[in-house]
């Protein structure tokens, strides 16, 4: 992996444990744009193909061990994966470790996560456009991206983001 990318995520990120951000609306669906798709191995061996998860709403999480503002997220995600994965999402955690599952396995067996972690390169990264962590996107049931947040966001406004996609998808099914 290349360290130029990572290095500059942690110095113009400062993975952002600043006071959370109510994020933005979300953006309105004709003006969405298809998220890159991605084919991964989880820390179990298993693959992660972001277009597997089409139909379902994603909450995608580029994170990395040493960011405090992640650390914060990660435990509110897994409870959104509890409390909506029979509604229709599915969280994806993407770490962006420099030293990849040296660092992020050790961390995931003090700190098991309910959803699949996978970890990436600066390829990925750059693709997604991360230059900063958290970033987290939701990613509607079409596999467009309805919402970029960077930096740590407001639980509840978030929640209520990721809602109304699992409500917007529903209402599309109905309607095919």
């Amino acid at each position: 992996m290349q360290g130029s990318l990572f290095a500059r995520i942690a110095l113009v990120g400062a993975c952002f444990a600043l006071p959370a951000k109510a994020p933005a609306d979300l953006t309105a669906a004709s003006s969405r744009k298809a998220a890159p798709n991605f084919s991964l191995t989880d820390s179990k061996g298993a693959p992660v193909k972001l277009s597997d998860y089409r139909g379902r709403v994603i909450l995608l999480d580029f994170w990395a061990t040493w960011c405090g503002g992640c650390k914060v997220e990660i435990p509110w995600y897994m409870e959104f994966q509890r409390k909506y994965k029979s509604s229709g999402l599915s969280a994806i955690g993407v770490s962006l470790d420099e030293d990849g599952w040296k660092s992020v396995k050790p961390f995931l067996k003090r700190k098991p996560i309910n959803y699949p972690i996978v970890v990436a390169d600066d390829g990925l990264a750059k693709l997604y456009g991360v230059e900063q962590m958290p970033l987290t996107l939701l990613i509607d049931r079409d596999g467009k991206i309805a919402d970029v947040h960077a930096g740590m966001v407001d639980k509840d406004s978030f929640e209520g983001e990721i809602q109304a996609l699992l409500r917007d998808g529903t209402k599309s099914a109905a309607t095919r």
